[in-house]
């Protein structure tokens, strides 16, 4: 892969999942002593581990006169959420929180994009590859209660919380001020998205042309099968949970996708080569793979028609354009970061600079 697909690929996307909760991997010991009571509980409750279950809220302090401010990330899959936190948090004392439900989970990195350790630089990541995929569902009552806590423990550290990831059910989750774990704050009707929110916030929307994201998904899935996603798919399949209700890891774009491969092409210890596959079970690949790209081009449309439902609900949400930047990338262009610091990042601080100079 060559230096600009290793650098953008896995960076600028933020996951390829379906409509499904996740937790992500934190090395940072506050979010894992976040998360310690939940998963004790999750063990507790083996019983029911193929059901959401809810814990009891945590009260989560702040001032009464004062909230914790915030800058939160969103945007389609693939649009360039997690490289913007990261940048980020290398121009201010900052530390990021997962808000993508998917990579939430343990395992499967290819296949959910998972940043990657030196991609982080240095920075601390919560709630990213933190769960165990047995121990059940995050919820998004869940995810509000555990991620205040970081959010708040953060803050305890003087810096500054960055929340990024695409699954726009849990950002709503956490940050607005009504929430009713009953209610698809999404869903059809008016008033269901609570306009008024915990925290001070500066809420950034990384945008990319419909057309231009398109092609950038397409080329996205075929760099991450090469990158070992179909080995790693391979291990991953289990015959008997692919039957099951799927929950949790199970609904991350590209495993339903290719369980109906592994039940007609069984994985073998030593996979074969392409080469030396017939007809039929390369049109089978093929199809797959098809599916993950139309599937994952879907979920990008709907996660970009949910931002507009909140900025229409009366959040404040600032738009940058990162088109020219993606463009340069599909066209090999070594100049995409000189476009992508001009046009997205020098926008964003400024925005994040507006709010910490506000009393």
């Amino acid at each position: 892969m060559t230096e600009l697909n290793f650098l953008l690929l896995p960076i600028i996307s933020d996951r390829l999942t379906t409509t499904s909760p996740s937790p992500s991997f934190s090395s940072h010991s506050s979010s894992s002593s976040s998360l310690l009571s939940f998963t004790n509980q999750r063990r507790r409750q083996q019983q029911q581990r193929h059901k959401p279950v809810s814990i009891r809220m945590e009260q989560y302090s702040r001032s009464k006169n004062r909230k914790d401010k915030v800058v939160v990330i969103l945007g389609a899959t693939g649009a360039g959420k997690s490289r913007l936190s990261v940048d980020l948090a290398t121009r201010f004392p900052s530390e990021i929180i997962n808000s993508d439900k998917i990579q939430v989970y343990d395992g499967l990195e290819i296949t959910t994009n998972q940043i990657t350790l030196p991609e982080r630089r240095g920075v601390p990541h919560h709630l990213l590859g933190q769960i165990n995929p047995d121990d059940g569902e995050l919820t998004a009552a869940e995810f509000r209660s555990v991620a205040s806590n970081v959010v708040s423990e953060i803050t305890s550290r003087e810096k500054l919380p960055i929340i990024a990831g695409g699954s726009n059910s849990f950002v709503h989750a956490l940050l607005a001020e009504r929430f009713d774990p009953k209610i698809d704050p999404f869903g059809s009707g008016s008033g269901l998205i609570s306009r008024d929110l915990r925290y001070e916030c500066c809420i950034i929307w990384v945008d990319v042309s419909e057309i231009v994201l398109y092609d950038y998904l397409v080329k996205r899935v075929d760099e991450m099968m090469d990158s070992g996603m179909l080995k790693e798919l391979a291990e991953f399949y289990d015959p008997v949970k692919s039957g099951l209700n799927r929950f949790g890891i199970r609904k991350a774009i590209g495993v339903p996708e290719f369980d109906g491969y592994f039940k007609a092409y069984p994985p073998e210890k030593e996979e074969s080569e392409k080469k030396k596959w017939d007809r039929l079970r390369k049109a089978a690949y093929d199809k797959a793979v098809e599916d993950i790209k139309e599937n994952t081009w879907t979920l990008a449309k709907r996660q970009g028609r949910k931002i507009e439902k909140l900025k229409n609900a009366g959040w404040e949400i600032k738009r940058v354009d990162a088109t020219a930047s993606f463009r340069a990338v599909m066209s090999s262009s070594e100049k995409w970061r000189e476009v992508w610091e001009e046009q997205v990042l020098e926008p964003s601080v400024k925005i994040v600079k507006r709010l910490l100079v506000q009393d």
